[in-house]
């Protein structure tokens, strides 16, 4: 036997073993590119390979049932989305309760009051995995101006803010009577590879802003593997065919992390009662916070959307109750504006899909802005029977008519 074909079928058998291993099937990779590409043997193809196991493993571990699970996900979900399966197939869509506070007047007064005493029982979890790229920056979005008069970046506005809802309530509580410690609000900051460091060291260079480092806890988002084609192959690096592109994964990365950090029940076990998620450059955000944890509180939410006004047709989400036809199920999520009206139009009750109303001028769909309030004891109950999971989706975006590179994604609806 040339020393060549043996080679060959130590890679082969050597990448079998991993395939054995975890569990995946042959046919979730491209074997000409990853095995038969190159015929030689020498130091650095063997390097690369290495690396290569190393970087499945790592995915391997990093994905809830590993890729096997990931891989077949992926199938189901892209057979669904290549035969048109509309994902809202049984249920009527309706206007969500809610209530509509116009700052300033005495219902917004009241629900800030009451926010304002519960805050210090919250924890506040910033999702910042993204760069300035589409704005023009090549930074972390965080560390942008807010505005332009003092240079503050949101994070420091972030911060700053967290800690004056900190002073606030523990003022409050005082006057209410209550000598207990003041309490210390939990800040999250969800980063990714691209955003890691780099967080990190603004925090560092600018004492955290004036918080206690250790009230400031950065978890890590990892990336999943990107897809090829529809029958979810592992996309390779076109630079490098020992290495599988990945992306990140989406937003809801950050109830996984959550809930495998154990911060979930260390807060549960503090007595906090909120978990409030935001994102990296929502500025006027911390205007509306305490009326909204206020109205958390009375209405007893386990889950409440923080929306905007949004007039019909505009390019953001809308908040949706869905009512299924047949067992009655509910659930208010976010809509995508691009299937809202046709879910709309589909129904008997909006014939005329996502209109204007009258009376208002805007939609009775409000504008989803990814901002959200959910009951603690809820949550982790929730997260405990998925173990951290949540439902996913994949926005296939064609190169041509068999080429997708493409990864699961994971959203907010909870």
């Amino acid at each position: 036997m040339e020393i060549w074909h043996l080679c060959l079928i130590l890679r082969k058998i050597s990448t079998c073993f991993l395939l054995t291993k975890l569990r995946l099937p042959r046919h979730c990779w491209s074997w000409d590119r990853v095995i038969c590409s190159s015929i030689g043997l020498n130091q650095e193809s063997m390097t690369m390979k290495r690396a290569l196991f190393d970087q499945v493993t790592l995915l391997n571990a990093n994905y809830p049932g590993g890729l096997e699970s990931y891989i077949e996900t992926a199938r189901e979900l892209l057979a669904d989305s290549k035969a048109g399966k509309n994902p809202f197939d049984g249920f009527t869509p309706s206007v969500p309760e809610g209530d509509i506070l116009t700052f300033g007047d005495d219902n917004f007064i009241k629900f800030e009051e009451m926010g304002i005493r519960e805050v210090g029982r919250a924890a506040f979890v910033l999702v910042a995995g993204g760069l300035g790229e589409r704005l023009g920056y090549n930074g972390i979005k965080v560390a942008l101006p807010r505005e332009t008069t003092t240079g503050v970046c949101f994070l420091q506005h972030y911060i700053e803010s967290v800690l004056a809802l900190q002073e606030a309530s523990y003022a409050y509580n005082l006057s209410q009577g209550d000598q207990g410690e003041k309490k210390i609000i939990p800040f999250v900051i969800m980063t990714s590879d691209d955003t890691h460091a780099r967080t990190l060291q603004l925090l560092e260079s600018n004492s955290y802003f004036g918080m206690e480092p250790k009230q400031v806890k950065l978890l890590k988002q990892e990336k999943v593997a990107c897809l090829d084609d529809n029958e979810a192959r592992l996309a390779l690096d076109p630079q490098n065919k020992y290495r599988i592109q990945t992306k990140p994964h989406g937003h809801g990365d950050v109830h996984s992390l959550l809930f495998s950090s154990g911060l979930l029940n260390v807060w549960h076990d503090a007595g906090l009662r909120w978990v409030l998620f935001f994102q990296d450059t929502n500025g006027l955000l911390f205007n509306a916070i305490p009326a909204a944890i206020g109205v958390s509180a009375t209405r007893q939410y386990h889950v409440n959307s923080l929306a905007v006004p949004r007039k019909a047709k505009e390019a953001i989400g809308g908040i949706t109750k869905l009512t299924h036809i047949n067992d009655g199920r509910t659930m208010v999520i976010n809509v995508e504006y691009n299937q809202l009206d046709p879910l709309l139009r589909a129904s008997s009750e909006y014939p005329d899909g996502d209109v204007n109303s009258s009376e208002t001028g805007y939609s009775p769909f409000p504008g989803n802005i990814n901002q959200l309030i959910l009951e603690l004891g809820p949550y982790i109950e929730e997260l405990t029977k998925t173990k951290g999971g949540i439902k996913e989706f994949v926005n296939p975006k064609y190169k041509d008519a068999s080429k997708l590179p493409l990864n699961l994604q994971q959203g907010w609806n909870v």
